[in-house]
């Protein structure tokens, strides 16, 4: 029977060579930002890796690894998309000149392992569900687990969509999205992934050791809310985007309220 050593040993491996093997091509193509489109490709690959090395129950092990693949073929597509042909982020550029020729080197550690690590804590829910072998049936926990989840991929992926769709349009240029889920928060994207992940960690929990797994939504929500999500973007957009403060002011920051007058 596999148990939660073998999972977690067979997928620390899998994001390894994943990061490792992702850093040599970001030397060869000279751009780092390929790993945004390996972030949400890797949560696919921990969940498959787990689905063949688990002997969990069935259903739910399957329920993980769907739920899983949808969310981060979904981000790994868009990613790959949005940032076809623009070359390399511009926050990376920044670490390229600072660090110069030792780039290679210290973007193995601060960029590709430093994700990986963040990668594979994340997705401990997705890891641990599969583990248990009981209960035998999915349940109303599953059930209110998954709901969570598909409103926060709804939230991310319309979010994506009408930023994308708004950004498209020239006569937007320079201007504040405010309009559809943009009405009701500045970061329908960013909720939409708070959710995604509190869902799993709920479908997880159902098997009562996967309550254990909450370390890895707590931490998605602290990058999303204090570190790389809400509070890095906004830190100077406002200098960006002359209408941003007005913004700021009418509308939530992360959970969506009405907007205000």
């Amino acid at each position: 029977m596999s148990g939660f050593a073998d999972v977690f040993g067979a997928t620390a491996l899998a994001v390894m060579v994943l990061m490792l093997t992702t850093w040599l091509v970001s030397i060869a193509l000279r751009d780092a930002s390929i790993v945004d489109i390996i972030w949400g490709a890797g949560y696919v690959l921990i969940a498959w890796v787990t689905f063949a090395v688990a002997d969990g129950t069935e259903a739910r092990r399957l329920l993980l690894t769907v739920m899983t693949t949808i969310w981060g073929g979904r981000l790994a597509l868009y990613l790959l998309w949005r940032n076809a042909g623009k070359g390399e982020d511009p926050r990376y550029q920044a670490m390229r000149r600072h660090w110069g020729d030792r780039f290679w080197l210290i973007s193995l550690v601060t960029v590709f392992l430093l994700q990986g690590v963040l990668m594979w804590t994340v997705s401990l829910p997705v890891q641990m569900g599969q583990v248990p072998d009981s209960p035998e049936t999915l349940g109303l926990i599953e059930f209110l687990g998954v709901l969570v989840f598909a409103v926060g991929l709804f939230f991310e992926s319309v979010g994506d969509y009408q930023l994308a769709r708004f950004k498209a349009d020239p006569a937007n240029q320079g201007a504040v999205m405010d309009t559809g889920l943009w009405r009701y928060t500045r970061h329908p994207n960013y909720f939409g992934d708070f959710c995604v992940w509190w869902g799993l960690f709920i479908v997880a929990a159902a098997t009562g050791v996967g309550l254990w797994s909450v370390i890895g939504p707590i931490v998605m929500s602290i990058f999303l809310l204090r570190v790389s999500g809400v509070t890095m973007l906004e830190r100077t957009i406002t200098k960006r985007r002359p209408g941003y403060e007005d913004y700021i002011r009418r509308t939530n920051a992360f959970f969506p309220g009405p907007s205000r007058p």
